[in-house]
């Protein structure tokens, strides 16, 4: 099977590897059908990496698939099924698994720590630190995979996990119907949250980005008012769409603009900061954050959601193909990238060619 592999900063390699088998009798044998191209695979590729992940391992943590083949022990699923998958499963048992903290499962932190301790402190997720599904089959175990409906088009599940992770984090705002709400960046984790604040009532979704392209997908994706914060300025919008006031709720999506957030929301406004910049060290003034009593939260996996993601997916109640700008095979991988470091795409889908 052709399969991207990493290789450290900077570099992959297209690598023939044999097609994986079943050796467990819970696990599943899944034939890819497509697999999102996420921001932190560019930030893994990057040199220096703005992401680390483990070389030699076989990238792509975003995919749908069909199984082909199922464990012995396997009895909710069946071969054809097309089903969405979570690339960093919790284990379901540990302390905090337990008690609804699956985010800090041991199993899913301890595993990468006690194998690669230069990794401590991130989750072992498939694609990342352990293989994914840049590849033409993958063996999965079946508690990480749930069942879509058969009609959904695979590049659409593709945004099974990032709707998961943004849906999970989203609820933590508790976003009304009449309320407003900023969202900066309009990458594909933006749009996902313009889509839900759409879908949830908020009357004011003002979607704050620098390309033209992607503000103008934010308006097919719901919001309001969309502006370019390089030419123009967002806090004189949000004054004038808020009637003095600051919106409700802020999103990060960027990962470097906690403080223009701080900035835009009202007193006892909610911040909820989903951009993931490992780099970034900005610098917070305390006071704005007492005086105006902000809550901040931090949005990061979306765990014990992917149910809830195949009905939101099934119900085309969100404009997700509105999401997906392009599909590449999989040797063609390096244009896919090059497309998007030039911000000239949304979310790339990946095709296998070998089956």
């Amino acid at each position: 099977m052709n399969s991207v592999v990493y290789l450290g900063p900077g570099k992959f390699e297209f690598k023939d590897i044999p097609k994986p088998k079943i050796t467990n009798q819970n696990d599943v044998l899944l034939k890819v059908l497509g697999v999102g191209v996420c921001g932190s695979d560019l930030h893994i590729l990057m040199d220096p990496p703005l992401h680390p992940a483990r070389p030699g391992v076989i990238l792509g943590h975003e995919f749908s698939a069909e199984i082909v083949e199922v464990g012995q022990a396997v009895a909710s699923f069946e071969i054809g099924d097309k089903v969405i998958v979570d690339p960093h499963p919790p284990c379901g048992k540990c302390i905090h698994c337990q008690a609804d903290r699956p985010l800090m499962c041991i199993e899913l932190y301890g595993t990468i720590s006690k194998e690669f301790p230069e990794y401590k402190g991130h989750a072992n997720v498939r694609g990342i630190f352990q293989d994914g599904a840049l590849t033409s089959y993958i063996c999965v175990p079946a508690s990480s995979i749930y069942k879509i409906d058969k009609s959904t088009p695979f590049e659409v599940a593709t945004l099974a996990e990032p709707l998961s992770c943004v849906g999970y984090a989203f609820e933590k705002l508790n976003v009304h119907p009449g309320d407003t709400i900023c969202i900066l960046g309009a990458g594909p984790i933006g749009l996902l949250f313009t889509c839900l604040a759409k879908a949830s009532g908020a009357t004011k979704i003002i979607v704050s980005e620098p390309s033209e392209y992607r503000r103008n997908k934010a308006l097919k994706c719901g919001a309001t008012s969309i502006i370019d914060p390089l030419t123009n300025d967002l806090s004189e919008l949000v004054r004038i769409e808020t009637r003095g006031i600051g919106v409700d709720h802020c999103v990060e999506a960027v990962g470097t603009e906690l403080m223009t957030a701080i900035e835009l929301v009202r007193c006892n406004g909610k911040i909820l900061l989903f951009g993931h910049d490992e780099t970034a060290t900005p610098q917070i003034k305390l006071a704005n954050i007492v005086k105006k009593e902000i809550e901040i939260y931090g949005g990061f996996l979306g765990k014990y959601y992917y149910e809830k993601t195949a009905k939101i997916i099934e119900s085309n109640i969100l404009p997700l193909g509105e999401i997906i700008s392009h599909t590449f095979p999989l040797s063609k991988y390096q244009e896919a990238l090059d497309l998007l470091y030039r911000r000239e795409g949304l979310k790339v889908v990946i095709v296998p060619e070998e089956y």
